[in-house]
């Protein structure tokens, strides 16, 4: 009977309830992410006009936020959360560096520093770092055997 019920709706004490609540939150800081990079883009374009530039930058960050954020609500795999983890990772490192860090170019991804906190860069921050971390925590969550990393 115990086996039967590790196996049921109810895998590991982790209901589907829970990880689409899980997978909803992780898409809406992602997409709280994607947006403030888009709004920003055009000024960070003109601050930052070397290489690819940074508005461009921000552009990419975007969609890549955007692909992220609907992959990991609609497939919850645990590849999904991976990739989810590492885009909104990814931008919360970049964003905190860039306050506290001279940033040199590198390639084409142009030299920022910017040592200040606003409203937006704020909400960006907190929302993909919340984001990335939900994304660890349903990484670990998703049983190996009932969803592989695919």
């Amino acid at each position: 009977m115990a086996s039967a019920a590790a196996h049921g709706p109810v895998a590991h004490g982790r209901s589907a309830p829970l990880m689409m609540g899980l997978r909803i939150l992780i898409a809406l800081g992602l997409a709280v992410d994607a947006y403030v990079h888009f709004v920003l883009a055009p000024q960070y374009q003109q601050a930052y006009p070397d290489g690819i530039g940074g508005g461009n930058l921000f552009r990419i960050q975007a969609a890549a936020a955007i692909l992220a954020g609907l992959y990991v609500l609609v497939r919850g795999s645990r590849l999904s959360y991976a990739i989810a983890a590492v885009v909104a990772l990814s931008a919360f490192a970049a964003v905190v560096l860039s306050v506290y860090i001279q940033l040199p170019q590198v390639g084409p991804i142009p030299a920022m520093y910017e040592p200040l906190w606003f409203f937006e860069k704020t909400v960006s921050a907190v929302a993909e770092g919340i984001a990335g971390v939900l994304a660890i925590v349903g990484f670990f969550l998703v049983p190996r055997k009932d969803a592989p990393l695919r």
